[in-house]
């Protein structure tokens, strides 16, 4: 049992000193550098690799973060996510475009941080990407008023087991609120964990000239 939750927060210590993250091992793509980490993840068997701390600024200029799932990397273009256009995150997205991302993997002592700007996806993407998913999941995003007030959790599942009968023998079609946005990345920082708290930090920025510069940060 934890005498005091406060000492062990303070007393808490883990060594990094599973990697090292050097210029010249590093590919000059960012893009290509994220896949190798994140597929280095996925076959570590982490869970939820993919998982990414989305980061929002709302209309009060109040900063929100919660978890999103990546879809898709697009090399030299972005990386993608699917969310209810009406959720508070998307309220927050409609407002500031900007956002930033955080992966974390910690089994590997690795965070990539990502910093760019949304554009929604078209139309026909989101309706492939809605028509992929299980059925269940499909029925779910009709149900779903995300980020609004409901009454009770047994309200949510009368109304899930509803839309199930409903669409017992069709598919529902995407709704209009729902689909997927696109973060056209300007800035990757890799950081890998290191002895002593002299941690790796890579970045790479876009320039003017639409060419990624790399450089060092300090710990």
């Amino acid at each position: 049992m934890i005498k005091s939750t406060n000492d062990h927060i303070t007393n808490a210590r883990l060594t990094y000193d599973k990697g090292q993250l050097l210029e010249t091992e590093v590919n000059t793509n960012p893009y290509l550098q994220f896949e190798q980490w994140l597929n280095e993840a996925i076959t570590s068997k982490l869970l939820e690799p993919y998982a990414m701390q989305l980061a929002t600024v709302d209309a009060n200029q109040y900063p929100s973060t919660r978890t999103v799932l990546l879809r898709q990397i697009i090399v030299n273009e972005g990386i993608v996510f699917y969310t209810n256009y009406d959720s508070y995150k998307g309220n927050a997205l409609a407002h500031n475009p900007k956002v930033g991302v955080n992966f974390f993997w910690p089994e590997l002592e690795r965070q990539v941080r990502i910093r760019g700007i949304i554009e929604p996806l078209s139309a026909t993407r989101s309706d492939a990407y809605f028509n992929s998913r299980p059925h269940t999941s499909r029925v779910g995003a009709v149900v779903s008023a995300q980020s609004q007030p409901i009454a009770s959790r047994q309200l949510l599942e009368n109304n899930y087991a509803k839309a199930l009968e409903t669409y017992a023998n069709s598919s529902p079609t995407r709704p209009a609120n729902w689909g997927g946005y696109l973060i056209a990345i300007n800035q990757f920082e890799f950081w890998q964990g290191r002895p002593s708290r002299m941690h790796d930090r890579l970045i790479y920025t876009l320039n003017p000239n639409n060419e990624w510069v790399l450089g060092r940060l300090q710990p």
